[in-house]
C-alpha cells in the first residue's frame, strides 16, 4: 500500500503563501498541486492506461476535500482496472449531461429532440423543400407529417428507424382507405432520409425498402367527353344553358382555352389583350415549381376568334372588376370552384359523364385524333412538362404560331361540332334555371 504524506485535511489548511513545495503527494498518484487557478490547489491524478501516461483533474481544495480527493481517485483507478479511460468516461458523461439539458431546453421551446426524425425532417422542410415548392405543396407535406408520421416516429433518433418501424407507421394510414397518402407520406421521409445522409446525421434511407410494401394506387382520371358526338352534345347544352351568363361564358371558355379550371377561375381582366388576341398568364399563377412560377416565364394562350367574342361580350358584365369571372357574391374574389361543376351537373353531366378538369382531356385527346395536331404542341399549350427538345421549345414564345393554329383550329372543330357539321346524333337540348 503506499505511504500517504498528508494525514489530513489540517496539514492542508497549514498551507500558507510562499509555501516552496510545488505539490503534496496523497500516493497511487494521487497529489494536490499547490496555487494553481487564481491560488487555489487542485487536485491531480497520474494514471497509465494503454501504455500512455495521462493525468486527470479531480477538482480544487477547499472546494473538493481531501476524502472527495480520494473518492474520485479510488473510482477513476477502478475505470483504469476494467481498461476504460477516465478521461474518456468523464468526456462522455458531459456530453451525455449536455444532451439531457439540450433536451430539456427544446421540450420546454416546444421542438423536437436534436437528431429525431422530427427534427430532421422541420430542417429538410425549411432548408429544401419550402424553397422548391410552392407554399400550398410545403403546407400539405407538413400537416401530412404531423398528423400521420410525427405521433408514431417523430421522436425517434433518425439513425435507429428501420424499414418494419417506418411500414408499421404507413400502414396506420392504409388502414383508412388513403393509399395515395401513404406512398405521398413514404415518399416525403424517404427525402428525409436522403437529406440526413447528405448531412452525415444517418446512414440509411428505409424508405427505399418499402418500395413493393404499399398497394397500388388506383388512378383515377377526370371525367371527360372524348366521343365527337357527345362532345357535340355537351356544346348545343352549354350554347343553351339558362343559368347566369358569367357561369355560360365560364363553360364556354374552358372548351376553348385548354387552361386549368383555377387557371380559368382566377384569370384577370389585365392578362387579357383582346387587340393581339393573346391571353397572358403570369407564370405565379401556373402549376409549376416554386422556381419556376418564381422565375420562368408567363404561360401564352392565343385567343381564337370564338374566345375574343365570348371575352368581348363578357366585359360589359364584369369588365370593371379584377377577375373576369367574379364570384357572385363578392367581386373582390373569383368565381368558386364549384361554379362549372355544379353548372354541368345542372346539364345532366355526373361526376362520371363530365368534369371541369375534363375539358383539357377532351382537347388533348380530340385534337390530336380528329385534327391531326402534333402531340407535342397540345403538351405545350396545355402548359404540361414536355421531357423532348421539341416539346420545350414549342413552349417558348417565338413558336406561338403552331400553338395560334392549334387554338383557332380546335376552336373550329367545336364549332363544326356543335353545328352537326362532323356527327349525326342529336338529342334535344335541355333548359335549366
Amino acid at each position: 500500500m503506499p505511504t500517504h504524506l498528508i494525514p489530513g485535511d489540517t496539514t492542508l489548511r497549514a498551507i500558507k503563501p510562499g509555501d516552496p513545495r510545488r505539490r503534496i503527494s496523497d500516493g497511487g498518484g494521487l497529489y494536490l498541486l499547490l496555487f494553481v487557478k487564481g491560488g487555489a490547489h487542485g487536485w491531480r491524478l497520474d494514471y497509465s492506461i494503454n501504455g500512455r501516461r495521462k493525468t486527470l483533474s479531480l477538482g480544487t481544495y477547499p472546494a473538493t476535500t481531501l476524502a472527495a480527493a480520494r473518492r474520485k481517485a479510488e473510482e477513476a483507478r477502478r475505470l483504469v482496472r476494467d481498461g476504460t479511460d477516465p478521461s474518456d468516461a468523464r468526456q462522455a458523461a458531459r456530453a451525455a449531461a449536455r444532451e439531457i439539458a439540450d433536451a430539456e431546453k427544446r421540450a420546454v421551446a416546444g421542438l423536437p429532440p436534436a437528431g429525431s426524425f422530427e427534427a430532421v425532417a422541420r430542417e429538410w422542410m425549411a432548408t429544401v423543400h419550402e424553397i422548391k415548392v410552392s407554399a400550398g405543396h410545403a403546407e400539405r407535406t407538413r400537416v401530412r407529417f404531423e398528423q400521420d408520421v410525427f405521433p408514431w416516429i417523430g421522436t425517434r433518433p433518425i439513425t435507429s428507424i428501420e424499414a418494419p418501424e417506418l411500414l408499421s407507421c404507413l400502414r396506420r394510414i392504409l388502414e383508412r382507405g388513403a393509399i395515395e397518402t401513404a406512398h405521398r407520406a413514404k415518399d416525403a421521409c424517404g427525402q428525409v432520409f436522403r437529406f440526413g445522409i447528405a448531412s452525415g446525421l444517418c446512414t440509411r434511407n428505409p424508405a427505399a425498402d418499402l418500395r413493393d410494401a404499399l398497394p397500388p394506387v388506383q388512378t383515377r382520371h377526370h371525367a371527360a367527353i372524348t366521343e365527337p358526338a357527345r362532345a357535340a352534345q355537351l356544346l348545343r347544352d352549354i350554347a343553351g344553358y339558362q343559368g347566369h351568363p358569367v357561369t355560360r361564358a365560364a363553360l364556354q371558355l374552358s372548351a376553348l382555352l385548354l387552361l386549368r379550371p383555377g387557371e380559368v377561375r382566377h384569370m384577370e381582366w389585365a392578362w387579357v389583350d383582346i387587340e393581339s388576341t393573346m391571353l397572358t398568364v403570369p407564370a405565379e399563377t401556373m402549376k409549376r415549381r416554386k422556381a419556376e412560377k418564381a422565375n420562368g416565364p408567363p404561360h401564352l394562350v392565343p385567343l381564337a376568334s370564338q374566345a375574343v367574342t365570348v371575352l368581348s361580350d363578357l366585359r360589359p358584365l364584369t369588365g370593371s372588376g379584377r377577375y373576369v369571372f367574379p364570384s357572385l357574391g363578392s367581386a373582390a374574389r373569383c368565381m368558386s370552384e364549384n361554379t362549372v361543376r355544379s353548372a354541368l351537373r345542372r346539364m345532366g353531366y355526373g361526376n362520371n359523364d363530365m368534369t371541369a378538369h375534363g375539358f383539357r382531356a377532351m382537347a388533348r385527346t380530340m385534337a390530336a385524333e380528329r385534327l391531326g395536331i402534333a402531340p407535342e404542341v397540345i403538351e405545350a399549350q396545355l402548359a404540361h412538362e414536355v421531357a423532348d427538345a421539341l416539346g420545350r421549345a414549342y413552349n417558348r414564345t417565338q413558336h406561338i404560331d403552331a400553338r395560334r393554329h392549334l387554338m383557332q383550329a380546335w376552336a373550329d372543330y367545336l364549332d363544326r361540332l356543335a353545328q352537326g357539321a362532323e356527327v349525326r346524333t342529336f338529342r334535344p337540348a335541355q333548359v335549366h334555371r
